[in-house]
Parts: structure tokens; C-alpha cells; sequence
């Protein structure tokens, strides 16, 4: 095989990163401004498209050579305007030539972005991504605006800014550079081939996209304006404030009318003082009034309306390996993996009023407009026409994981029977039988804790975590979750046993570097001191791995020793040194496996011909014709894994004219 490292520069009016790649490169003013090259590692060369050169016939040969592989960091985004540029009506055909850098990065652990993984790779200067990056790219690929000095232009071009565009041209060679380089260090530790297919999946469906009843949209956006300026004057009326948005303003006059001093006014302050002792009258109001305006998911509308193709369907609403501890999906534009629930029992009433833009009806009938238009977001993406949705969803996938993966069988009885796990839990913590455990029995009280220990406890979690997961706001009393924290324990010691297990042949193999194996799930210090790469590697039942760069053991606030490894914070984005336990452990491999178990599902359902149009953590949500059926998509997802002998399995979930969830 030959190899052509690719990178391109393009234009657009569209906004890449609100309207995402699809529109974007669907715009008709949609160009190609540069494309770099480097055919097997030989010194970069750049196109000046812009200023009329071509790209040399031979690298357009090498280009749909099916012997020659194309790599790019973030490879799709590549594929896609280059199957514009030349205009190919089946741009999946070559998607299998293409292999992402960006991938490879996140699949061994790294960060995304070209500079930040430069930078976590420790590459040296020269190999790295140039910093003037955004600055270029804002003067040459994003239309600007007129002025007097630009003389009036929209567009900057290569003849107004020359010195800036030879500087872009070798940011664009400079970046090819970067590609390989970090293909190079990685080099050791390769994609695996079934990972490399789910990505090209992933385009598909992605390029597939959804749907979308513009009607609902328009009118949510429509609806939500004309409230919005209604709660404006009344609170402006209620307080005589000029911008009762204000938090200054309003925690000021919120002092004044209550003799009480708040340091903020953010969702939960609010929710905690509506449902505490605020009188009725203006002060509640205003608060009331405060809340209905926080329901920022209603701008998902907004995102929506920004990202719809001219076809009316919403395209690149996922990212492959999004979640690079795990390998898990992410949502990308609209963000579908975080959409509000929905709990009206009358959404097509709903949806019907909105489209016909009737707030004054919406007001009455439901009171709270804003948070009825939050849970109608779900139903603005539709079927195509003619079609419907079949949504099925993997039942409870993470607890039958860690049931499985432990070998707690009462667990698993109850998976391959009736299926009722919070109430088999509280069964088996508070020694219950299960069938008193049910509406109208004082026994009935007991699911809650049951509830709440699945929820929470699973991953080593203690009273912290039931607290995190609402213990507090169900009714439960502080003192007695100490008690729920040992009694799930008692009743789940394997699971228990499987973080210390997990725990220990990490620690082990990290200080011994020989390999450790635990319920299949297998450790391994691995290296490439060519590439200068370290990691510990735990590579899953399906043969996928997982990876913690640059393991070192340290020792805890217990006096035990634990393992720190590079990693992005989840809060603050940044790559640093990150400490890990069994549980947070246990917890990335049963959820790796979950998305495994989804990845095998997913692959199936397309080739039995369901078309995936987006899916939202364990749930597929499919475009399906009149002769497809929700038994046979659930048949599809919960039949056995090879690689997965004895997990239990199984899917539900509905048809619908829209998306919701039940």
C-alpha cells in the first residue's frame, strides 16, 4: 500500500462550527483554497488552488487509487469536501481509503486537536501545528466584514493580504507535517480494522442524517419570543428594573423587597428557594419568572434551524470516539445526547399548537411554556416521508454488563427473567421477597432505595455519590445511606470483588510490567521507545483496547498505592495527570464493553437494512419503512456477541411519527 498524507484550506459563508461540515461544504460559495501533500513520508508540497494551481494528475490518481491509502486529521472532514471538489455523486464508495489521524489519537488515549496532541506527544518544535493557525483562517476561509479600510469587501483574497497568504500556505504544509508525524509515534499501536469499519458507519450515518419538521422549529423559535418578551414586561413591571436579566440588578432588588443577601441566582439557587418558605407575591413571581427563562435547551431550537441542509434533514450530529476513555460516541451541534426528557402525556396536542404558533393555548393548557417547548425538542426530528421511526433501546446494558463481567448470578437470574433489577436489589438488601416489593404494599418503599444503590453504587461509589444522584431530593434521609452503601455491598460482593481484582492487576502490572488478567479483560504494559510511547493497555473481551498513557504508580491518601496516567480532565479539557481506582476503572470497561455491545448492534441493524439516522447513548433511533418492525430491529440488537458468551441482552422500544422518549 502507498500512503498520501493530506491536509486542505477551504472557504465557506456557512459557520463550520454552528452549522457543522455538511452545510458547510454544501454552500455554493463552498472552495478549495489549498491542499497539501506527501506521498510516503517525502517532503510536503502545496496547491495553491486559490491562486490557480492544480493539483498534479498524478496526485489526483493517487487520490482514488484504491492501493493507496489517504491520511488526515480528522479525515472525514477531507473526504467530504474532496468528494465535493470533484464532484462524486457516491462518496461513500472511498471512504474505506481513507484513515483519520485524529482516530488513531484518540483511540490510544490522546486529546483531540492537531496542536493539542502535538503538544501531549511532546513533539518537537519543528513537527509541531504553527500558532497562528485561527488568525489565518479568520482572514482568509470566513467571509469579513465591510469597512471603509477594506474597502468595503466581503472577502479577503490572496492579493489583498500576499505576505499573510504565503504564511497560510505554510501553515497548510506545516500541518501535514504535524499529520505524520503523529501517525508515525503511534504507529505502533494501529487502529484494529473493525474500529476503522465502525468509523466509516459512522460517516454514513452521519452524511444519512435526520429529518426535520421545520414547522415545529419555526414555531418553537416563534412561540418562544413571543413569551420571552411577555416574561420580560412582567418582570420589568414587577420589579422596575431596566433589565431584570441583570443579576446584579436583580440581586439587588431581591435584597431590597426580602432583607436578604443572595451570592447568586444561578438554576439551582432558584429551584431551592421556590421550594422553600418564599412567600406568595411579587418576590415568588419574579423568581418563577427567572426559572422559566433559565430553560436555555430551548436554544436547541436555534442550533437546530442553523445546522438544517436545504433538504431539511440535520447532518454530523456525532462524533466517533467522542469519549476516548471509553470509545463512546459524542454529540456534536445539536448536542443529542443531552435533550430534555419528555413527561407531557399529550406532545402531538403540543406539537400541533406550536406549529400553529398558538402561545396563548400552549399558556393555558400546559402553564409553563418554555419547559413544554424544551420537552417538544425531541419530536422536531421526524421520519422521511413515507417512512417511521423505530427506536429500540438496550435494557439496563451497563448493570447486565457488570453482572456479567463479575459473574454475580442472582443478577443475571434476574436478566433472564423478569428483569426488575430495583426491586431485586432492595429484594436482596433488605431480605424482602420480591414479590411483596410492589404498588399498594408498605414493602413498595423499599424500590426507591433500590433504586438509587443501582444508580450510584455500581462503580465503588459511597454516600457522595448517592447524594450526587438525588438521594437527598427523593426523601431519603442522610443517616441511613451509610446503611444502603453496605447493604447493596453485602448483597453484590462479587461486583465488589471485581473492582478490587481490577484494582490489583492494574497496580500490578503497571509496577511489574507482566501481564494481568481479570474476567477476560486482560492488562499490559506496552511501549514503543521509537515512537517514545508508554501505556497500560487493557484490552477487552471484543479484542478492542483501552489506554492510559504514561502509567506511574503513586500513593494515595489511604497509603495505598494507585496508578496516575495522562489524560484530559473532564472538567477542565486540559491534558494532565489524571488518578484512577478500581471502581472509576471497572466503570470505563463496563461502560467500553456497553458501547461495544451497541457497536455490534449497530453494524447489524445496517446490514439487515434498518437505516441509523442517529443513535443516543444505548439507543439506536432508525429510519424505517412500512414493512421494518420494532421486533425484529429488538431481535437484532439483543442477539448473543460472540465475543460475549452468556451476556444477556435485550432491546425495547417503540414506533413513532417522531422522536420521544418513552
Amino acid at each position: 500500500m502507498k500512503h498520501l498524507s493530506i491536509d486542505i484550506e477551504t472557504f465557506s459563508s456557512v459557520d463550520l462550527k454552528k452549522s457543522g461540515l455538511y452545510k458547510y461544504v454544501q454552500s455554493p460559495d463552498f472552495e478549495i483554497l489549498l491542499f497539501a501533500w506527501s506521498e510516503d513520508n517525502r517532503p510536503v508540497c502545496v496547491a495553491d488552488i486559490a491562486c490557480g494551481e492544480a493539483i498534479p494528475k498524478e496526485i489526483i490518481s493517487a487520490l482514488f487509487d484504491p492501493y493507496t491509502i489517504k491520511h488526515a486529521y480528522n479525515a472525514a472532514f477531507e473526504w467530504y469536501c474532496l468528494s465535493k471538489y470533484f464532484v462524486l455523486q457516491h462518496p461513500a464508495e472511498w471512504l474505506c481509503q481513507w484513515r483519520c489521524t485524529k482516530l488513531h489519537g484518540l483511540y490510544c488515549g490522546y486529546t483531540a486537536g492537531l496542536s493539542a496532541t502535538g503538544e501531549a506527544l511532546e513533539l518537537p518544535q519543528d513537527k509541531r501545528k504553527m500558532g497562528v493557525g485561527q488568525s489565518l483562517i479568520r482572514t482568509f476561509c470566513v467571509p469579513c466584514k465591510p469597512t471603509r479600510t477594506n474597502g468595503g469587501r466581503t472577502r479577503t483574497l490572496p492579493v489583498h493580504e500576499p505576505e499573510r497568504w504565503q504564511l497560510f500556505k505554510e501553515y497548510n504544509r506545516q500541518d501535514v507535517v504535524t499529520e505524520m508525524e503523529i501517525e508515525n509515534r503511534l504507529s505502533a499501536f494501529p487502529v484494529p480494522e473493525n474500529e476503522q469499519r465502525l468509523w466509516e458507519l459512522d460517516q454514513i450515518i452521519n452524511m444519512r442524517g435526520v429529518r426535520i419538521d421545520s414547522r415545529v422549529v419555526d414555531g418553537a423559535l416563534a412561540v418562544s419570543d413571543r413569551v420571552t418578551d411577555s416574561l420580560m414586561n412582567e418582570a420589568v413591571s414587577l420589579t422596575g428594573l431596566d433589565n431584570p436579566n441583570s443579576v446584579s440588578q436583580l440581586l439587588s432588588w431581591y435584597e431590597n423587597e426580602t432583607g436578604e443577601t443572595l451570592d447568586n441566582l444561578r438554576k439551582d439557587t432558584v429551584k431551592a428557594l421556590l421550594s422553600g418558605n418564599v412567600a406568595d407575591g411579587s418576590v415568588r413571581r419574579v423568581l418563577q419568572i427567572r426559572q422559566e427563562l433559565a430553560k436555555t435547551s430551548v436554544k436547541k431550537y436555534q442550533s437546530i434551524s442553523e445546522a438544517v441542509c436545504k433538504d431539511g434533514r440535520v447532518r454530523g450530529l456525532l462524533q466517533f470516539y467522542g469519549a476516548n476513555r471509553t470509545g463512546r460516541w459524542a454529540g456534536r451541534l445539536v448536542q443529542v445526547h443531552n435533550l430534555p426528557r419528555n413527561y407531557l402525556e399529550t406532545l402531538s396536542l403540543a406539537r400541533d399548537l406550536v406549529k400553529e404558533q398558538n402561545a396563548e393555548a400552549l399558556k393555558l393548557i400546559y402553564g409553563n411554556v418554555p419547559d413544554t417547548l424544551s420537552q417538544l425538542i425531541r419530536t422536531a426530528f421526524i421520519p422521511s416521508e413515507g417512512n417511521k421511526f423505530i427506536v429500540a433501546d438496550f435494557s439496563a446494558i451497563e448493570a447486565r454488563v457488570i453482572a456479567w463481567l463479575a459473574g454475580e448470578t442472582w443478577r443475571q437470574e434476574v436478566f433472564a427473567t423478569h428483569g426488575k433489577i430495583y426491586e431485586a436489589s432492595a429484594s436482596q438488601m433488605f431480605h424482602v421477597p420480591i414479590e411483596k416489593i410492589k404498588k399498594g404494599n408498605p414493602e413498595y418503599a423499599l424500590r426507591q432505595k433500590g433504586k438509587i444503590a443501582e444508580l450510584a453504587l455500581g462503580y465503588q461509589g459511597s454516600v457522595g455519590a448517592l447524594i450526587q444522584m438525588g438521594a437527598l431530593e427523593m426523601g431519603l434521609r442522610e443517616e441511613e445511606l451509610p446503611e444502603i452503601v453496605q447493604r447493596w455491598r453485602q448483597s453484590n460482593r462479587r461486583i465488589v470483588d471485581l473492582w478490587y481484582s481490577v484494582e490489583g492487576a492494574a497496580v500490578t502490572c503497571v509496577k511489574t510490567a507482566k501481564p494481568q488478567a481479570v474476567k477476560g479483560v486482560v492488562f499490559m504494559r506496552e511501549g514503543d521507545s521509537r515512537g517514545n510511547q508508554d501505556f497500560l493497555t487493557v484490552t477487552l473481551p471484543s479484542g478492542r483496547k483501552l489506554f492510559y498513557a504514561r502509567p506511574v504508580l503513586s500513593v494515595n491518601q489511604w497509603g495505598k498505592d494507585s496508578i496516575s496516567y495522562m489524560g484530559v480532565n473532564q472538567t477542565s479539557k486540559k491534558w494532565t495527570k489524571l488518578e484512577t481506582y478500581g471502581g472509576k476503572l471497572t466503570e470505563n470497561i463496563v461502560q467500553a464493553i456497553a458501547r461495544d455491545c451497541l457497536a455490534a448492534a449497530m453494524t447489524r441493524l445496517e446490514y439487515a437494512g434498518y437505516k441509523i439516522v442517529f443513535h443516543v447513548h444505548d439507543e439506536c433511533i432508525i429510519d424505517a419503512n412500512k414493512d421494518q418492525t420494532l421486533d425484529e430491529a429488538c431481535k437484532i440488537m439483543g442477539s448473543p456477541i460472540p465475543w460475549a458468551s452468556g451476556l444477556l441482552l435485550r432491546a425495547d422500544g417503540f414506533e413513532g411519527e417522531y422522536y420521544k422518549k418513552e
